[in-house]
């Protein structure tokens, strides 16, 4: 089966939410689905929802508190926190639920929202090439910027 074209594909927004409970509350990604698709079901109705298409994905919670990704199809932003401000409790445990931001992509709603960066980095000037020059450095590697682009180096090759 070929894939659509890109232009044709649909597009999504990613919502970050923060999840609060009670300290013995134990909520699992399935419970967490059932009650927003009721939730969305019953404020939005069936087409409505259906257009939302909310999905979870990446969730995690221990002692009370916990995150997770919800994927929105573009344009259903806005009833899609609607559904979520619906969500009251989850298996008898009381929920609080908080939007903390909305992206267009996994990787950005991670780092930004939920603060699972890919690797800390730091600015600097380091010593490349018999100058100094302006680099990016994550770990043992730089990115190093020159007049004609950006190279990447390891320590050992601007000390």
């Amino acid at each position: 089966m070929k894939h659509l074209p890109k232009h044709i594909r649909p597009r999504w927004r990613y919502l970050a939410v923060g999840i609060e409970s009670l300290p013995e509350a134990t909520i699992s990604r399935g419970d967490f689905q059932r009650a927003l698709w009721y939730a969305a079901g019953n404020l939005l109705g069936d087409v409505k929802s259906a257009d939302c298409d909310l999905t979870v994905y990446g969730f995690s919670f221990d002692n009370g508190t916990g995150e997770t990704l919800i994927r929105v199809r573009r344009g259903e932003t806005e009833p899609a926190r609607a559904a979520l401000a619906c969500v009251d409790r989850i298996d008898d445990a009381p929920v609080g639920l908080v939007v903390r931001g909305i992206s267009g992509t996994v990787r950005a709603c991670e780092e930004r929202y939920l603060g699972r960066q890919t690797g800390l980095f730091e600015q600097r000037h380091v010593d490349f090439a018999a100058a100094r020059r302006p680099a990016i450095c994550r770990d043992d590697v730089a990115e190093i910027s020159l007049s004609s682009g950006s190279v990447s180096a390891t320590e050992l090759d601007f000390e």
